[in-house]
């Protein structure tokens, strides 16, 4: 099999183009300065993972100060019982206490920490907020899916093109999966990223201003870990790689836009998501994660195809000890390349952008720009 090339920045075509000014996020880095401007944080509780940023304004920008990501498994067993487990709390807890030193160590004052789907799920969850308040001092937040879904689309206004006038936020989560369509087709080109952004206010905010319209949002409880437990009992792997990609699509039906016969000029989706980054990995064969090298990519659905059949011909194994994947992603990479490939077949585009970014910094833009740090979002 050829391999395909990816596109970048420098396609020709006129929808390839990543939008002017690049990725905005710097990964951690010597050059922020703590002390020059307040700093915030922003830390996302999955069902699978930990994930905290701490950054710095840096004019119309952000730096990332400190970092920290934890595979925790929050939600095992949740499918099943109803609850979280005391191991997946203990687990959990353990990982919330590296955040709460590094939050500690340089001394954030500002900052949102949340939870999502696997704490909206469970009956204990209640239970869990405190026991996490007691033993790390830490104050988790439940929030609700339409803030999960528009925190992941203000993250993604970067790499909004401006010749996009449908654009379909795609956010493959380990417990759910949000999905917003955004019609910015009444929005003047050079305004559509600012458009994007503006939405940290809601999505019926109007403000002043080109308005992105948000035309309809779902969030499906079906991410790559629940999608995994609900056919973990199907032991072909190409047979359940089918069902949990025909089960996805079946979840998708009452989604309005949902529309596969009638394309649209001016059409982007972007996906956000380990699954999106760790397809777009393989696809270039990085052996070491490189985000710059990742995040603005476009891949189209021929290359998605590519490396989803790659994966398959692996099987379990195989894919274990793919270091493109590693070890923390191999379990999950196939419920959420069945995710992923729903998608490119229902709607009308063969182009993916790959996002490297989601909720933390979706939560880290809204704070610095409720705060009047970034007043209009990177785009001042």
């Amino acid at each position: 099999m050829t391999p395909l090339r990816p596109l970048r920045a420098d396609a020709t075509d006129a929808m390839e183009g990543l939008p002017e000014g690049g990725p905005l996020v710097e990964e951690p880095s010597a050059l922020a300065e703590p002390g020059s401007a307040p700093l915030y944080a922003a830390l996302d509780l999955g069902t699978n993972s930990c994930r905290m940023l701490i950054a710095q304004p840096r004019g119309s920008q952000f730096s990332v100060v400190d970092s920290f990501s934890k595979t925790v498994q929050l939600g095992a067993g949740l499918e099943a019982s109803g609850r979280l487990s005391r191991s997946s709390m203990n687990r959990t807890i353990q990982a919330l206490r590296v955040c709460e030193k590094k939050l500690e160590k340089h001394n954030v004052r500002r900052m949102r920490l949340v939870a999502t789907e696997a704490c909206r799920r469970a009956r204990n969850a209640k239970d869990f907020i405190r026991q996490v308040r007691r033993e790390t001092g830490l104050q988790l937040e439940i929030i609700a899916p339409e803030e999960e879904a528009r925190l992941a689309v203000i993250s993604c206004a970067p790499l909004v093109n401006t010749r996009t006038e449908q654009l379909l936020v795609v956010d493959i989560g380990g417990g759910s999966t949000e999905l917003v369509w955004i019609d910015l087709s009444s929005v003047p080109p050079e305004e559509r990223p600012r458009a994007i952004m503006r939405l940290h206010m809601g999505f019926d905010a109007q403000g002043e201003g080109a308005v992105a319209r948000v035309v309809d949002w779902i969030s499906v409880p079906l991410g790559v870990a629940t999608l995994k437990d609900q056919f973990g009992d199907v032991e072909d792997d190409a047979a359940r790689f089918a069902l949990m990609s025909w089960f996805f699509e079946e979840n998708l039906s009452s989604f309005s836009p949902y529309n596969a016969h009638n394309p649209r000029a001016g059409f982007q989706i972007i996906g956000t998501s380990g699954t999106v980054t760790t397809v777009a990995a393989s696809f270039l064969g990085l052996r070491r994660y490189d985000r710059t090298k990742v995040d603005g990519l476009q891949m189209t659905s021929d290359q998605i195809d590519f490396v989803i059949r790659e994966y398959l011909s692996l099987g379990p194994e195989g894919r274990r000890n793919d270091p493109r994947i590693g070890r923390d992603r191999h379990a999950l990479i196939m419920s959420g390349a069945a995710i992923l490939q729903a998608l490119m077949r229902i709607w009308p585009t063969d182009r993916l952008s790959v996002a490297d970014r989601g909720l933390r910094e979706g939560l880290l833009y809204a704070q610095m720009s409720l705060d009047g740090i970034l007043e209009d979002g990177p785009y001042t």
